[in-house]
């Protein structure tokens, strides 16, 4: 069923095949609610409690794609979930920093995230809008909620040279490419529509 998965996100345009082959690698059911299981490696988005989903895989293969991330390089997720983009990203040689506004979800995807023995990956329970600047700059950064706006804290916790993926948008968001360039300005992409559940402030306890 991985491996149809997969296929079908070569046919939706999906070329890299890093990318590919980390989603293959990763057992999606294991971040699914019990209800879903079956449906596991269906092209579609789940919910995973707490007001929140899965992505839906090409969401993620895309937004993986387009991160064009190295082996070795910082990579600041904003928006943990499940923990499954986080699994994706480290198994492709990234050393991921993820937060989560969600405790329960936090603790949830931590717990997963040991489970696939993923000793690149660290954990926050964090507002992302204000990212992580304690280990910035990142050499990559990448959101997988949908924003009003482009928060200005995780464009200044980008390198020279990054790269920031962001949803940005009510409702329906248009997906944006931000390069920092070497002189430190910024340059910036608007690309295919997509939807997201929304990315908001705070921390939520339990």
């Amino acid at each position: 069923m991985r491996r149809k998965l997969i296929e079908s996100l070569r046919e939706k345009g999906i070329r890299d095949e890093r990318v590919l082959e980390a989603m293959l690698q990763i057992p999606r059911h294991w971040f699914l609610e019990g209800a879903f299981v079956k449906q596991a490696y269906e092209d579609k988005p789940f919910p995973i409690g707490e007001d929140q989903t899965i992505s839906q895989p090409y969401t993620v293969a895309y937004q993986t794609e387009l991160l064009q991330v190295e082996k070795r390089q910082k990579v600041l997720e904003v928006g943990t979930g499940s923990g499954y983009q986080a699994a994706v990203l480290a198994l492709m040689g990234a050393r991921v920093f993820t937060v989560e506004r969600q405790e329960n979800l936090y603790h949830s995807a931590r717990a997963m995230l040991d489970r696939l023995n993923l000793q690149r990956v660290r954990t926050y329970l964090r507002d992302g809008y204000k990212g992580l600047p304690e280990f910035a700059p990142f050499d990559r950064i990448l959101v997988t909620a949908g924003a009003p706006n482009v928060p200005p804290a995780l464009k200044e916790q980008l390198a020279p040279g990054g790269r920031l993926v962001i949803p940005v948008g009510k409702g329906e968001q248009i997906m944006y490419c931000i390069d920092r360039l070497e002189d430190g300005s910024f340059k910036e992409q608007k690309l295919d529509t997509f939807r997201f559940v929304p990315f908001l402030k705070g921390i939520r306890k339990k």
